[in-house]
């Protein structure tokens, strides 16, 4: 009897699908129903961070605020802002700043428009709403940064949990976008939300200067605890079949071993490690920018560098940036000169101010394209950080066998 009751119910279920699947419209631009599950057409496809790019993600600047000064931002932050965090925690950047950014953004978008790249854009949000969980209270931030939270591995999107309690919430601004990709037959994967309770950060993380940020980074010892899995996009970088990854302040080791059980057995994860006193953010760091082409920071030295030049690649030490010291980097270093987007193997997104690394890369025969989004470097990125890229024309390859 148990068992026809099983059968039955299967059966029911399976009849269900089936009527839904019938009554569901193919994916069309204004069309909100889901189609079917992978569709040939799907406009998310992305292995690497050089194929031709066809359609890309650029954040938003609007409504930005400055993040509470809690524990995990002022372990990422340097003591010459911290006054400043302290001062308008939960407000508005300077609006002046803020309006400039904007503006740069949206020229960098009628570029990219220009080069032929279809451009999306998140919801705007009033991220100075402050809510509460059962564990914390905080406001929101921006939806800037969105190689920060999403992660595009072949047809899927990876939405990542993140780990400051500003941008819990942040996801909500890309909702939009992500369900229209899910509809038209992407993958859509939300990794697990951490609870960010008190137990996920070192309340007594020793941070007076940078010499101990030197030791304690050196010593494995940062300001997320393995409480509960915590990553950040950013932290990952990718090369077809393998994939790139940093310990650092928002990205713990359970959050890496949730992707290397995710994607395995199609990707290999690989934890690279760097002498940086504040690892957050692989892409200023580390910047794979072609097939065998490397640009590693010789600030922050590679301790797995090896692994590469065994393999073949070129290793290339980008130049010291120039850009200023008086300019405000609130939440960034001035290697954002290396957080560069590669259009394709022979274009490069590039600062118009950064002469010295056009250079570099007109040397290496990539063309670039001039952009100045130095106010919007201010808010804590660069190209590579301000996009997402979508889709790139390309085929899944192993660069590492």
């Amino acid at each position: 009897k148990l068992g026809r009751v099983f059968t039955g119910w299967v059966q029911r279920s399976f009849q269900s699908t089936q009527a839904a699947t019938a009554s569901q419209n193919t994916c069309a631009a204004d069309d909100n129903k889901a189609t079917s599950p992978v569709p040939k057409d799907c406009p998310v496809c992305s292995y690497n961070e050089w194929d031709p790019l066809e359609e890309v993600i650029v954040g938003r600047a609007e409504n930005a605020c400055v993040p509470p000064f809690s524990v995990e931002v002022k372990a990422n932050t340097y003591e010459k802002y911290w006054g400043f965090y302290q001062k308008f925690g939960g407000q508005s950047f300077p609006k002046d700043h803020l309006k400039k950014a904007i503006a740069e953004i949206e020229e960098m978008c009628n570029i990219l428009k220009r080069e032929g790249v279809i451009v999306k854009r998140p919801d705007p949000i009033d991220w100075s709403v402050k809510y509460k969980t059962p564990d914390f209270e905080s406001t929101g931030m921006y939806a800037a940064m969105p190689r920060d939270i999403l992660l595009v591995v072949g047809n899927e999107i990876i939405e990542a949990p993140m780990a400051w309690r500003a941008r819990f919430f942040e996801y909500r601004a890309y909702r939009r976008i992500i369900k229209d990709y899910f509809n038209c037959g992407a993958k859509w994967t939300t990794a697990p939300k951490p609870t960010m309770a008190d137990e996920l950060y070192d309340q007594d993380y020793p941070i007076r200067s940078v010499e101990d940020r030197h030791k304690l980074a050196a010593q494995g010892k940062f300001v997320t605890t393995e409480f509960e899995p915590c990553f950040d996009a950013a932290d990952f970088i990718r090369a077809g079949r393998d994939i790139f990854v940093q310990r650092s302040q928002v990205t713990n080791y359970m959050g890496i071993e949730w992707m290397k059980r995710h994607l395995a057995p199609d990707y290999r994860v690989h934890i690279i490690s760097f002498t940086d006193p504040n690892p957050m953010h692989i892409d200023a760091t580390f910047n794979i920018i072609g097939p065998g082409l490397v640009l590693s920071n010789p600030d922050r030295p590679c301790h797995q560098i090896e692994l590469f030049k065994k393999a073949g690649w070129t290793v290339i030490r980008p130049p010291v940036p120039l850009i200023p010291d008086d300019h405000p980097l609130w939440m960034s270093s001035k290697w954002l000169s290396m957080n560069v987007l590669m259009l394709d193997e022979k274009r490069v997104m590039v600062d118009a101010n950064e002469t010295s690394i056009q250079k570099m890369f007109e040397n290496l025969g990539i063309s670039t394209i001039k952009v100045n989004i130095r106010h919007a470097n201010s808010l804590g990125g660069g190209f590579h950080c301000w996009t997402c890229d979508i889709r790139r024309r390309g085929t899944l390859q192993s660069y590492f066998d």
